[in-house]
C-alpha cells in the first residue's frame, strides 16, 4: 500500500479504514474537502515528531527555598516547593494553556504560532510532558 488520498470526504468515509491503516503505518493519508487537503497522522508519530522539533528549553531556577520553571517565549510558568512539585505545576500550566488556546487564543496573533506546542501537549501524557520538560524525551 502506498499513499492514500481521497478527493472528497464522502469518498474518504467509504474508505475510512484504509485512511486509518495508512496513517498508523506512517504512510501519507489525505482527504480533500473543497480547496483544502487534510492529512491523517498517527497520534504517537505526530507527538514524537513535535516533541523532537520543539525541545522545551525549560529553565528551572532554584529561588527562595523552592523552584520556578518557565519556557522562554511562552506565557507559561510555574513554581513549587520542590523540583518535582514545580514540574507537576508546569504540566498543569501547559495543559491549561493548551485548553485556553483551543477555546480562545488560536486566532490571537501572538499565540497562533503555538499550534505545534498545543498539539504536542494535548497528545502527551504527564510522563511524556515531564520527560520533554527535563530534556529526557525518549
Amino acid at each position: 500500500m502506498s499513499a492514500v488520498h481521497y478527493e472528497s470526504y464522502t469518498e474518504a468515509r467509504v474508505h475510512f479504514k484504509d485512511l486509518l491503516d495508512a496513517a498508523e503505518r506512517g504512510r501519507v493519508a489525505t482527504v480533500r474537502r473543497d480547496a483544502r487537503t487534510t492529512a491523517l497522522v498517527d497520534r504517537e508519530r505526530l507527538r514524537h515528531f513535535l516533541a523532537s522539533v520543539r525541545p522545551a528549553g525549560a529553565q528551572l531556577v532554584a529561588e527562595d527555598g523552592g523552584w520556578s520553571i518557565f519556557i522562554p517565549g511562552l506565557p507559561v510558568a510555574a513554581d513549587g516547593a520542590s523540583f518535582d512539585e514545580a514540574l507537576d505545576e508546569m504540566i498543569l500550566a501547559l495543559r491549561e494553556y493548551a485548553e485556553d488556546w483551543q477555546d480562545r487564543l488560536l486566532d490571537a496573533p501572538n499565540h497562533a504560532g503555538n499550534w505545534g506546542l498545543v498539539q504536542m501537549v494535548s497528545l502527551s501524557d504527564d510522563v511524556q510532558l515531564r520527560d520533554w520538560l527535563v530534556g529526557s524525551e525518549r
